[in-house]
């Protein structure tokens, strides 16, 4: 039975006081608020309502761990960009992420979702800068890539790849035509140290 088939909300943290315990693996996934960040995770795992999806954007507003088995997480990000909130609000955001990448032991990947029609905002490289601060290999998924005629679709996984100059891999992806999820799925096992039936160890990151 895959580990994603038994994936299950946990909790959700306002702070990093209420985040799980730092053990075990997890991959932790982060996005533009409309980019489809939800969608992602859920044709990912093959569970369609574990993250919830919404046409207002910015409703990811805590950090939300997703338990798999063996110490394996999944976290769900809040999101950034377009989200109508306070100021006070965003700077709440920002300090939650920099003490979620600066003390996460257990993060072993991070998977940035781009829409493809608007790749690397400030808010992407914000995270690809905080992964490369915590030593944490990072992905990147170019949604809905359906919505761009193959062509451009290329151009624009090209262009993305030579922006990110090694610091991330890259693919298309769009959840509406399960495009791309067998090798998020793929590179997700990788991150978890489920391809190899590894498990974590001391110091590693």
């Amino acid at each position: 039975m895959s580990a994603y088939s038994e994936a299950r909300y946990l909790t959700s943290a306002n702070n990093a006081r209420q985040f799980v315990d730092d053990e075990g693996r997890e991959v932790a996934f982060a996005g533009r608020s409309n980019a489809g960040k939800s969608s992602a995770i859920n044709a990912i795992t093959g569970r369609r309502s574990l993250a919830r999806t919404s046409k207002t954007p910015g409703r990811t507003q805590l950090v939300n761990f997703f338990a798999l088995r063996e110490d394996l997480r999944l976290v769900d990000l809040p999101g950034y960009g377009f989200a109508k909130v306070p100021e006070a609000m965003r700077r709440h955001w920002r300090g939650l992420m920099e003490a979620y990448f600066s003390s996460r032991m257990a993060l072993s990947g991070l998977i940035v979702v781009m829409d493809c029609r608007r790749p690397m905002t400030d808010g992407d490289r914000q995270m690809l800068d905080w992964a490369v601060a915590a030593r944490c290999p990072a992905h990147v998924l170019l949604t809905k890539a359906d919505k761009l005629s193959r062509g451009k679709a290329s151009a624009v996984l090209h262009a993305t790849r030579k922006d990110l100059n090694g610091v991330a891999t890259v693919q298309l992806f769009s959840a509406l035509k399960h495009q791309g999820v067998e090798q998020a799925r793929s590179v997700l096992s990788e991150l978890l140290g489920l391809a190899a039936g590894k498990k974590r160890g001391p110091g590693d990151r």
